[in-house]
């Protein structure tokens, strides 16, 4: 894992299945973002509390136990308003969940899986700079 520096624009990726962390960290590191995943949600988002300024996109599943992403995009956005959001999710979405938290939560951009990783890489590029 990388070390947070101040001088870049790091990503909080979140995914309760640490293969998906793994394979989406690894393409985004490659494309040189600094990634810092984690699969436990309350980890993330502790983790996020102490490392607000380093961060400037946060990729959350939705479905994930203990707290769904919904709840932890809301929690994230609590602490600092301005950071991007992407949402992901393999399931089909609760149309109704879904606009029910959308007017109050920006979502920047949601990502149906499967994709492919260099689309991933250019949208994390449209929002944030290395």
């Amino acid at each position: 894992m990388s070390s947070l520096k101040d001088n870049k624009s790091s990503i909080l990726l979140v995914d309760d299945e640490s293969d998906i962390v793994e394979v989406i960290r690894s393409g985004l590191e490659h494309d040189s973002f600094d990634v810092f995943g984690f699969t436990d949600p309350e980890l993330a988002l502790e983790h996020f509390g102490m490392n607000t300024r380093h961060y400037s996109l946060v990729i959350s599943d939705i479905r994930m136990p203990k707290i769904n992403g919904y709840e932890f995009i809301k929690r994230v956005k609590k602490i600092k308003p301005e950071v991007k959001v992407f949402l992901m999710s393999a399931f089909e979405i609760n149309k109704i969940e879904f606009k029910r938290v959308l007017p109050t939560v920006k979502i920047d951009e949601f990502i149906e899986k499967p994709f492919k990783l260099s689309v991933l890489n250019s949208l994390v590029r449209t929002h944030i700079s290395v």
